[in-house]
């Protein structure tokens, strides 16, 4: 495809009506680009140009070839620059998938600054559970609580979240309050039924009790709603049950323990991101801190 490159020498040759000119504006020696024009009427199999000492002048060939040429050089700069305002300047669609969890506790309250800051952004949400295919799909990123299986994807950090235990003040009156997470094996803890156990650390010490109950499910909302209705222990990030807390219909359970941090990814099939993109990760990864 080195014609195309060619392509463009030749028009800003013909443009500067000077080999000299044309070799100081694209930087690159004289002889150079004499050599690469040479080369493309070889392959063309016809003369573009007659050189003479003093200036150059286009055959019919190379007249017709310039038309041609100016105009396809110009589309690409014209396809270049628009790109480049499609990274300076976020607009269009953000297609993000993300779990519905995250979305309506970490998300739901930054959207209204975001959508501020950027009124040229509309926004396509999918809160799904699945984990959709970001090349395959026109999504632009993904967010997710463990690190994507496919190595082809590229994946941030974007966050720690740990959890710590809570349950309601009418549980805890009827079963007690547990005192090391050991006890918990003896309580109603509401899970999911990827996590039959809970890794929790103090400053001196790490346990990992098994935990289950009458329930398991895989929502948070669900978790924290149980536990409020004094169902059981529940093991959360602080944020999904801050007005839980400070209205009184949680409480937080042996306060000196709390679960390792988790990571949570943004994940992306390429580094080369819209301005869209870049800006929402930014912004998402600043606020969320």
């Amino acid at each position: 495809m080195d014609y195309l490159n060619d392509m463009a020498l030749f028009v800003e040759v013909v443009k500067r009506r000077s080999f000299r000119r044309a070799a100081d504006a694209l930087g690159m020696p004289n002889s150079t680009l004499s050599r690469r024009i040479s080369l493309l009427e070889e392959g063309i199999g016809l003369r573009l140009l007659n050189r003479t000492t003093r200036k150059i002048e286009l055959t019919e060939a190379g007249q017709l070839y310039y038309e041609r040429c100016s105009r396809i050089v110009e589309e690409a700069r014209i396809a270049y620059e628009e790109l480049g305002d499609m990274v300076a300047q976020p607009t269009g669609i953000l297609r993000v998938s993300l779990p519905v969890d995250f979305a309506t506790t970490y998300l739901a309250p930054l959207l209204p600054e975001f959508a501020a800051l950027y009124p040229g952004i509309s926004f396509d949400l999918d809160l799904t559970p699945r984990n959709v295919d970001l090349v395959g799909e026109p999504f632009d990123l993904a967010i997710r609580m463990r690190v994507p299986e496919n190595p082809g994807l590229i994946s941030r950090v974007i966050t720690r979240i740990s959890a710590q235990f809570y349950a309601a003040p009418v549980y805890l009156e009827g079963n007690g309050w547990p005192s090391h997470p050991a006890d918990l094996e003896a309580h109603q803890c509401l899970t999911m039924p990827t996590m039959p156990t809970w890794t929790a650390h103090s400053e001196t010490e790490t346990a990992n009790p098994k935990v289950g109950s009458r329930f398991r499910m895989n929502s948070v909302a669900m978790i924290r709603q149980l536990a409020v209705l004094g169902m059981g222990i529940a093991f959360l990030p602080q944020r999904i049950v801050a007005d839980d807390l400070k209205a009184g219909r949680l409480n937080r359970v042996m306060p000196e323990w709390q679960g390792t941090a988790q990571p949570i990814y943004v994940v992306t099939e390429t580094r080369l991101l819209p301005a869209k993109t870049q800006r929402f990760i930014e912004f998402v990864k600043e606020r969320i801190r």
